[in-house]
C-alpha cells in the first residue's frame, strides 16, 4: 500500500499548487490584456477600406486652408476625421497658383503668409506624411503647374521674378498678357516655355528627393489656359515648325473671335485651327511623358498622377487628352484630327482624378433639366447627358477604356441642397473607380461632415 502523505507534506502541496495556479492566472490575464491591447490598436490604426476596394481622396487646397492647417494639432485632428468617414488618401496642396511652395526647396519661395496670417515654421508636408501614415492614410502632394500667379491680389511669380513665363491670350479685346484679365484669377504660364518647364521639373524632382515616403504627385492645371491661350510669338514659332510651313495671318488662321446671333463671341475657325489644336495637346503630352520619367528616376515608386475636368467634348480648349490611346476622338469629335489619339495620356497616369463638378446626378435628371454648363475653361456653353455624374461615368468608361478614373466633386457647389452631396458622393463611389473631394475647406465651413457621412454610407465606403 502506498504511504499516506504526512499533514506538513499535503500543507506543502496545496501552497505549491495555490502559488502555481495565481502564476498561470497573472500569466493568462497578461496575455489576454496583450492580446486586448493588439486587437484594439489594430481598430484604431487600421486603414478604413471603401466596401469595393476603391480609393477615396479628401483634397487639401493651400491657400483656403492656410491659417488653419499652420498647426500640427489641426493636421492631427482633420486627418483623423477623414479616416473616420473611410478616406483613405490625403491629396495635400504644396504649389498654389501663385507659384510659391509649402515645402523648403531652392527652387521655388516658400509661401510664408497668406491674407495676413504668418504660418510658423515647421514642416508641414511632412507632418502630414508622419501623421497620415500612422493612421494608414496615403499622402499625395498636389502641385499647380502651368500658373504663377494669383490676378486677383497681383502675386506670384509672374509678377515679381518671372513676367515673360506669363501666358499671352487672344481675346475679343484684342491680344494681352494673361496678367492683365483681371475676372481669371489664375495667371497661367505658356507651357512651351522651356525656362519654365525646366523651372517646375526641378521642383518636383527636389520635392520627390526630400520626401522619400511621400506616396504621390497629383498634377493640377497641366494645359492651357484655355480656347485664348497661347498666342505668343515663341508659339508661333514653334507650331510654324511643327506643321513646316508659316502661318500667314496670325491669329485668324488659327481662329477669329466672331458674334453670333445672340450678340456672344464664338471662335470661327480658320485654316491652321485642327493642327493648332492638335499640337496643343502633344505639348501637354510630352510634358507629361517627361515629368513622369524624371520624377521615376528620382524615386520609381512615387505614384504619378493628375487632375482635370472631366466635360472631355470641350476639352481640347485648353490642350489636353486624357483619353487612353486605344481611344479615337476623331470618330466623335470634330475638333480632332486622325493623329490626334497619339496623345492621349491614360496610359502614363498611376492615379487619375476627373471634376464630376455637375449638380446634376443622374441622366435621367440631366434629361429633364436640360441644363447648359459652362465650365471656366469653356468658351462657350455645353449641354447633354454627359454633364450629369452618371452620365459623364458611362462616357468616361469609353473614353478610359481599362485605365481608371476617381470621379470627383466640388462641394461648395451643394451648399444650397446639402442632400445632393451625399447623393454625388454615392455616385460618383458606384460609377467611377474612386472617389475624389474637394476640397476640406467647404466641408469645415458649412459643418458639412453629416452629409459626407450618408454619402460615403450609401457608396459603400463606411460599413
Amino acid at each position: 500500500m502506498p504511504k499516506k502523505a504526512s499533514n506538513s507534506q499535503l500543507n506543502k502541496k496545496r501552497i505549491t499548487d495555490t502559488l502555481e495556479y495565481d502564476r498561470m492566472r497573472k500569466i493568462t490575464i497578461v496575455l489576454l490584456s496583450s492580446l486586448l491591447i493588439i486587437a484594439l490598436g489594430a481598430c484604431k490604426n487600421a486603414t478604413p477600406q471603401v466596401e469595393n476596394g476603391k480609393p477615396a481622396l479628401m483634397w487639401f487646397d493651400a491657400e483656403a486652408n492656410f491659417e488653419r492647417f499652420s498647426n500640427p494639432d489641426s493636421i492631427d485632428y482633420y486627418l483623423t476625421k477623414i479616416k473616420s468617414l473611410g478616406f483613405t488618401h490625403a491629396i495635400v496642396d504644396v504649389r498654389p497658383i501663385t507659384g510659391e511652395v509649402l515645402f523648403d526647396t531652392e527652387f521655388a519661395p516658400k509661401m510664408r503668409e497668406w491674407h495676413g496670417y504668418e504660418r510658423k515654421d515647421f514642416d508641414y508636408l511632412g507632418h502630414f506624411i508622419k501623421k497620415a501614415h500612422e493612421l494608414g492614410i496615403e499622402v499625395h502632394a498636389s502641385l499647380n503647374v502651368f500658373v504663377a500667379g494669383h490676378n486677383y491680389f497681383d502675386r506670384g511669380l509672374v509678377y515679381s521674378t518671372h513676367p515673360e513665363w506669363a501666358s499671352i491670350v487672344y481675346t475679343p479685346e484684342g491680344i494681352t498678357s494673361i496678367t492683365n484679365e483681371k475676372k481669371k484669377y489664375s495667371a497661367m504660364v505658356n507651357p512651351v516655355n522651356e525656362e519654365f518647364q525646366t523651372h517646375i521639373l526641378n521642383v518636383l524632382k527636389d520635392l520627390v528627393k526630400r520626401y522619400p515616403d511621400l506616396d504621390g504627385l497629383m498634377l493640377d492645371r497641366v494645359r492651357y489656359d484655355g480656347i485664348t491661350a497661347d498666342f505668343s510669338d515663341l508659339s508661333r514659332q514653334k507650331f510654324e515648325a511643327y506643321i513646316g510651313q508659316k502661318v500667314e495671318k496670325f491669329p485668324e488662321d488659327i481662329f477669329e473671335w466672331k458674334k453670333d446671333e445672340n450678340d456672344k463671341y464664338y471662335p470661327e475657325r480658320g485654316k491652321h485651327f485642327l493642327k493648332w489644336i492638335e499640337w496643343r495637346t502633344k505639348n501637354i503630352y510630352d510634358f507629361m511623358a517627361r515629368a513622369r520619367n524624371e520624377v521615376k528616376k528620382v524615386n520609381p515608386d512615387i505614384s504619378f498622377g493628375t487632375y482635370t475636368g472631366a466635360w472631355y467634348p470641350s476639352y481640347y480648349e485648353v490642350g489636353v487628352n486624357f483619353a487612353s490611346k486605344k481611344y479615337d476622338p476623331s470618330e466623335d469629335f470634330d475638333w480632332a484630327t486622325p493623329e490626334y489619339k497619339n496623345y492621349g495620356y491614360a496610359e502614363l497616369m498611376d492615379l487619375y482624378t476627373t471634376g464630376n463638378y455637375y449638380t446634376d446626378i443622374t441622366i435621367e435628371e440631366s434629361l429633364k433639366n436640360k441644363k447648359s454648363v459652362w465650365n471656366e475653361t469653356d468658351s462657350q456653353a455645353q449641354s447633354g447627358t454627359w454633364y450629369s455624374v452618371e452620365g459623364s461615368c458611362q462616357k468616361l468608361r469609353n473614353i478610359m477604356k481599362d485605365n481608371k478614373f476617381m470621379g470627383g466633386i466640388l462641394v461648395d457647389q451643394f451648399y444650397d441642397n446639402p442632400a445632393k452631396l451625399s447623393a454625388t458622393i454615392e455616385m460618383n463611389l458606384k460609377a467611377s473607380d474612386g472617389l475624389m473631394v474637394f476640397d476640406i475647406v467647404h466641408i469645415i465651413n458649412k459643418g458639412l461632415w453629416k452629409e459626407v457621412e450618408n454619402g460615403m454610407r450609401a457608396g459603400g465606403a463606411l460599413k
